[in-house]
């Protein structure tokens, strides 16, 4: 059973599904491929890409591994990756309609979890870290990559201000601390920390949200009186594009 606040992520992203498929940001990055070389260095047999969005990590694992099962809460989203890997030829993906926060695996059935972008979506982040804890095999390999936040207050502030009026199902991006924290609470051992910095073009951050044009006028308006400060730190443009902070954690 879903809680209101997945539900209202799955509502919020149907409609999006094949724009994350698409989205030029989501579809490369170094992120995308570390993931790849450290899966050709393991060979590993089963891997879940939890919270698959628009499959992107699912159709970099699938040449390599024995099976990809992608999962999200979101069900046109998974009908995308669906179609997706069947055009493109990957026979070994599966799909499961499922929430991050109560899986519907045994114990110890994966070799690899990955977690891309979609922890800050998760309504409850510490039970989701929990269950790819649960899922995960002894001596399995998870990486988890997400926007952070800076440690500084202000900037924080900024930061979520910025990602709620964008999207309205955020919940939150965390710093690098809180995720180390986290992640350890839930069982895993941190053993690689690698911090990147992410560009985003403002008119396709914004579209590929669909984000109606009174959050966009509003975001372009604390963008014009944002102090010296903000600016530099997320870079922003005349145009609105700007920076955002990004790491990169693998455990086990």
């Amino acid at each position: 059973m879903s809680t209101p606040q997945q539900r209202f992520v799955a509502e919020q992203y149907g409609p999006r599904a094949q724009d994350y498929v698409s989205s030029e940001v989501h579809r490369q990055g170094p992120d995308l491929d570390q993931i790849e070389a450290e899966l050709r260095a393991m060979a590993p047999g089963r891997v879940l890409d939890l919270g698959c969005g628009g499959g992107h990590v699912t159709y970099r694992a699938a040449p390599l591994v024995r099976e990809v099962v992608a999962c999200d809460v979101t069900p046109d989203m998974l009908d995308a990756v669906r179609r997706t890997a069947v055009e493109r030829g990957l026979d070994n993906v599966t799909v499961h309609t499922a929430l991050a926060e109560r899986l519907p695996f045994e114990d110890g059935v994966f070799d690899v979890v990955v977690a891309r972008y979609t922890t800050h979506h998760w309504h409850d982040r510490d039970a989701g870290l929990r269950e790819a804890r649960r899922v995960l095999k002894v001596g399995g390999r998870a990486i988890f990559i997400d926007v952070t936040s800076p440690t500084s207050a202000l900037l924080d502030s900024w930061l979520q201000a910025l990602e709620l009026l964008r999207d309205i199902s955020h919940v939150r991006n965390y710093q690098v601390s809180e995720w180390i924290g986290a992640l350890e609470t839930a069982g895993f051992s941190v053993d690689g920390i690698i911090r990147r910095r992410l560009p985003l073009r403002f008119a396709d951050w914004v579209a590929r949200t669909q984000t109606p044009g009174v959050h966009i006028d509003a975001i372009r308006a604390l963008q014009a009186v944002a102090p010296e400060e903000v600016r530099q730190h997320f870079a922003i443009e005349a145009d609105g594009s700007f920076v955002l902070d990004t790491v990169t954690l693998t455990a086990f």
